[in-house]
């Protein structure tokens, strides 16, 4: 009984402290520490480690608030790094937001945060000012210029665990890390106290949602304070409630937060500032509740603060010092290091502006842009506006200046402006002509740096080649793109995108996801027009459990989408498919056609498809094509090939309404797909022909 009992209250002092600031997001469980060390292999020799250190440093914290009462106050600097993991989405923080949660840090410490004199009268005189500072790193642990922000790439954003920290964290005893993230394991954020960590050095630093970051950007004032509340625990203070993350429960009232100057409470969940849980006035705005209004640390917690900087536990003491804050660059003049800039975007059409930004540091007080191709051609904005008429491929220029040094930085291919109005359909795409998917017939998206959309020739349907996406288990959660070039459909009457995949599943379980979208502001917003799973209609062959090839064509499959309206019949029509990977097997996509179907020639029988027929279909040497004129009119047949150049035109002279049937020679070609097309008063038909 008595081990258990030391267990239990082990795994008390062991939890990582989340800071709630929403109803919607929740505190973690009260045994995720004591999971991470049964991970390890040693959980009760890593809970007994963690009593040691924490039995040591409550005698240092004891000891040092007596031999520092009436002592000189001592102020001190930390430096800090953001860890920004994203994956191309929302938790991809701006700068300026990064800035701002450290303004909002550093106000809180400071006793600068404006709402402090709101503090209850009882509590007023208690209020600190704690005398912490902490600033951005401007030297990365290689002695490198930074402005202490970091940018990862990866779908472990959505993870917000230890495994999404093991991504990057630069060393405990010189840099707090903080990593911003669209999931924080189901907090607003989290954090471990010093004990804990002693001998864990790579648990150590916090993490914080992006929308709990700063009072700007995705964030706002109201969930501001997380940060403020993570830093609280990570130099060792408790909830005020103390060592649980479950506030308002009866049995908190016989917990301690070792602070003499913060009435024992239930904790809040709730801005009830006459609360007396336990039958004294609670300290409800106190930044370690989850009350949603704290102003304010005590002296108490103070004192405990400093006294977790001055240990060395788990390395806070040297942080602080003269020698590491020279090699963090923080005790410093903002120096210009580095000239940078981003792009709001980097595929354009013709004449849609895109937005620069000057992510140059520091201390850059003029700047010189050169747009080579683009109106402006220069700029000495922070943040210009771009336009480019003509189609191609353009670098960038970027000179900055602190008044004394000059540094310039050039990117080649920026941005790739694409053609507007586009190209005419049809197109039939083989990727026969291919050799890779970066423009200008295709673009490839490639977030995570993993494998994406590629020409393979190990299957195709048609021909030789297709665009596969060679997926693998280690791909869960990534999202792969291919996007088309713009089409020009404003003499549409109707449109259709046809296309053949191959896929199977890994597992039984997996559970991929194959999307089509279209564009008609040339890819600035999409409409999801077709989608397929792993668990319903994706799938073309048996579960796999090797590397998927398809056999032969029954295990290809066929969509045509054509619930496309209206509103698409523009000169910079674009659509693009979207693979989610669930960690299934590969996926290969082959002769998509996108057809801008007229009126007046209509297909022979009720098929749903629409168009004309060719028998047969594939063909060799001749075939027959079939159709029907709904009213009299010179007609032109042509044959083009799969990329859309005109092969051969034949007059068919002057039809009356009814069906026909025409002869098509084919002796002489290359096998391959070809398109058929009919031409009457200036409108066309297409269908797909292939030939063996």
């Amino acid at each position: 009984m008595r081990k258990n009992l030391l267990v239990t209250a082990l795994i008390a002092v062991a939890l990582p402290l989340v800071a709630v600031a929403q109803n919607d997001v929740h505190p973690c469980g009260a045994d995720d520490l004591l999971k991470a060390a049964q991970l390890s292999g040693e959980p009760e020799a890593y809970l007994q480690e963690v009593a040691e250190a924490d039995a040591a440093l409550e005698a240092f914290t004891a000891a040092w608030a007596e031999e520092s009462s009436g002592a000189e106050r001592v102020d001190y600097v930390i430096p800090v790094v953001f860890h920004i993991i994203h994956n191309n989405g929302p938790e991809n923080i701006s700068d300026a937001q990064v800035i701002d949660a450290m303004r909002v840090l550093n106000d809180d410490f400071n006793k600068l945060n404006i709402d402090w004199p709101n503090v209850r009268a009882e509590f007023l005189p208690l209020v600190a000012n704690v005398g912490i500072e902490f600033r951005l790193a401007q030297r990365d642990p290689q002695g490198n210029c930074t402005n202490g922000i970091t940018r990862t790439l990866s779908a472990l954003t959505n993870d917000g665990t230890q495994t999404m920290k093991n991504l990057i964290q630069w060393p405990r005893n010189k840099y707090l890390n903080v990593w911003v993230a669209a999931s924080a394991d189901g907090a607003a954020g989290y954090t471990y106290r010093p004990s804990s960590v002693n001998n864990q050095p790579s648990w150590d630093g916090i993490v914080l949602l992006h929308n709990y970051t700063g009072a700007i950007g995705t964030s706002s004032p109201s969930r501001s304070r997380t940060l403020t509340h993570e830093v609280g625990h990570w130099i060792n203070l408790a909830h005020t409630w103390g060592n649980s993350n479950e506030p308002g429960l009866a049995e908190n009232c016989n917990g301690d937060d070792n602070v003499s100057d913060t009435p024992n409470t239930i904790g809040w969940t709730n801005c009830t500032l006459a609360g007396t849980s336990c039958g004294s006035l609670d300290n409800v705005e106190n930044y370690m509740e989850y009350s949603y209004c704290s102003k304010m640390f005590t002296e108490g917690q103070r004192t405990r603060m400093v006294a977790a900087l001055n240990s060395s536990t788990a390395q806070r003491n040297q942080l602080t010092t003269t020698t590491n804050l020279a090699a963090t660059g923080v005790n410093q003049a903002p120096i210009l290091c580095a000239a940078l800039f981003s792009a709001s975007t980097g595929l354009v059409c013709a004449g849609t502006p895109v937005s620069f930004t000057d992510l140059s540091f520091h201390n850059v007080v003029s700047r010189t842009w050169s747009f080579p191709g683009g109106t402006p051609a220069t700029s000495t904005d922070a943040n210009p506006v771009v336009t480019y008429a003509e189609p191609g491929v353009y670098s960038v220029s970027l000179t900055v200046s602190d008044g004394t040094a000059t540094l310039t930085t050039t990117q080649n291919a920026v941005v790739t402006v694409m053609a507007n109005p586009g190209q005419m359909p049809p197109m039939v795409e083989g990727f026969e002509d291919l050799s890779a998917l970066n423009g200008p017939e295709w673009y490839a998206v490639n977030p995570t740096g993993g494998n994406t959309f590629a020409i393979t020739s190990t299957a195709a349907y048609t021909g030789s080649k297709s665009a596969r996406v060679l997926n693998t288990s280690s791909m869960d959660g990534t999202n792969e793109e291919l996007l088309s070039r713009t089409f020009d459909m404003t003499g549409a009457e109707d449109v259709s995108i046809s296309f053949r995949w191959a896929f199977a599943k890994r597992t039984s379980a997996s559970d991929d996801v194959l999307s089509l979208y279209i564009s008609n502001d040339c890819g600035t917003t999409w409409s999801l027009r077709k989608i397929m799973r792993g668990t319903t209609t994706l799938p073309t062959a048996p579960v796999t459990t090797s590397s998927f090839v398809p056999s032969g064509p029954s295990q290809w499959g066929y969509t045509e989408v054509s619930n496309i309206s209206a509103t698409s019949h523009i000169g910079y029509f674009r659509f693009k498919f979207v693979f989610e990977s669930d960690g299934g097997n590969n996926l290969y996509i082959d002769d998509i056609n996108i057809n801008g179907m007229p009126v007046g020639v209509e297909e022979i029988g009720a098929s749903a498809l629409g168009g004309l027929q060719v028998l047969p279909n594939p063909a060799t040497d001749a075939a027959r094509v079939h159709f029907r004129m709904t009213a009299s009119s010179d007609v032109r047949l042509d044959l083009l090939d799969a990329t859309g150049r005109l092969v051969r035109s034949q007059g068919l002279g002057f039809r009356t309404m009814g069906e026909q049937v025409v002869p098509l020679p084919l002796a002489g070609l290359d096998p391959g797909a070809y398109l058929v097309q009919l031409v009457a008063d200036e409108r066309r038909q297409v269908t797909r022909l292939v030939l063996e």
